[in-house]
């Protein structure tokens, strides 16, 4: 019995602290527009660009970005993955390179860029030796 709730104490956890990373632009602009937020567009190599990996680890996965993010921006990353293991389907590996072509044509990783809900440019950044919390603070220090 103890087994069984901390599991359902653990999954619960997890879904409440769970990112909403969305893959999909359109709905990413959508959901901006009618939630009046603005976006964080990240452009990753999840599994070969070792600052990708560092900021995942340290900024997105950090407690005080989830607890932020839900409030403040609408997520969506265009992930560059080169495993096997880890191919996206060929509409998703489309739709990736289509933003890439719009807003990373130099291909640089990490590349986090803060949209409004109409897709303008409002900031740009990449990985920094830099704790979440001013991390975050240069986030919110884009706006129009």
């Amino acid at each position: 019995m103890n087994k069984v709730l901390l599991i359902i104490c653990f999954l619960t956890t997890s879904l409440i602290s769970a990112q909403d990373w969305k893959t999909n632009f359109e709905k990413a602009k959508e959901e901006a527009t009618s939630e009046s937020k603005n976006i964080i567009l990240v452009f990753s190599g999840s599994d070969w660009c070792a600052p990708c990996i560092k900021l995942d680890r340290t900024i997105w996965q950090s407690d005080e970005f989830k607890n932020e993010a839900p409030e403040n921006w609408v997520l969506l990353k265009a992930d560059f993955p080169k495993k096997k293991a880890n191919a996206l389907s060929e509409a998703q590996t489309k739709a990736n390179q289509e933003l890439a072509e719009i807003y990373n044509p130099e291909g640089s990783f990490p590349k986090v860029i803060v949209l409004n809900h109409e897709g303008k440019v409002l900031g740009i950044m990449g990985y920094e030796k830099i704790d979440a919390k001013e991390y975050i603070a240069k986030l919110k220090s884009f706006k129009e």
